[in-house]
């Protein structure tokens, strides 16, 4: 029974990949609607990892800055729902954890767009606070590197 539970929560992970590639390849639109659907599916009660991961990249999807917005919150909220204390246990604790830079920065970004700054400074510094706990290989090099960037532009605001 629990090879099938984690055969079905790969089957998930392998989808939200799928669409995750059709975003990157240019087609925002179908992204969109898998994504939507899978969303679905999951519902509320859905695996943390699994909400978190396709929120944070549905929002990617978005035109709308608002609609953007809640995404990334939807993202950070599931992120927080494997974090707390109920889920203190949870297997993929690590992998929430390692997206709490990118999290918070796409919120930084998404106020930044929205022209509200001191929300989008707030979450600048909690994806710094966050970024240094990743290691020093590339995808942490990136965060802070993206982190310094937009602490950039924001100074020019």
């Amino acid at each position: 029974m629990v090879e099938q539970q984690e055969a079905s929560e790969d089957a998930v992970m392998t989808r939200i990949g799928q669409a995750i590639m059709l975003l990157h390849g240019g087609d925002r639109e179908e992204a969109r609607n898998r994504f939507g659907a899978l969303w679905s599916e999951l519902g509320a009660d859905g695996d943390a990892l699994h909400r978190c991961t396709l929120a944070h990249y549905m929002a990617d999807t978005q035109d709308d800055p608002g609609d953007e917005l809640a995404w990334d919150l939807r993202a950070l909220t599931a992120a927080e729902g494997a974090s707390d204390g109920r889920a203190a246990e949870h297997r993929d604790l690590p992998a929430v954890r390692a997206f709490y830079p990118s999290l918070h920065l796409n919120l930084a970004a998404d106020y930044l767009k929205l022209q509200r700054p001191d929300s989008a400074r707030i979450h600048l510094q909690r994806a710094r606070a966050a970024a240094e706990s990743l290691a020093d290989d590339g995808y942490g090099g990136g965060a802070r590197a993206a982190i310094d960037r937009l602490e950039l532009r924001l100074r020019e605001q």
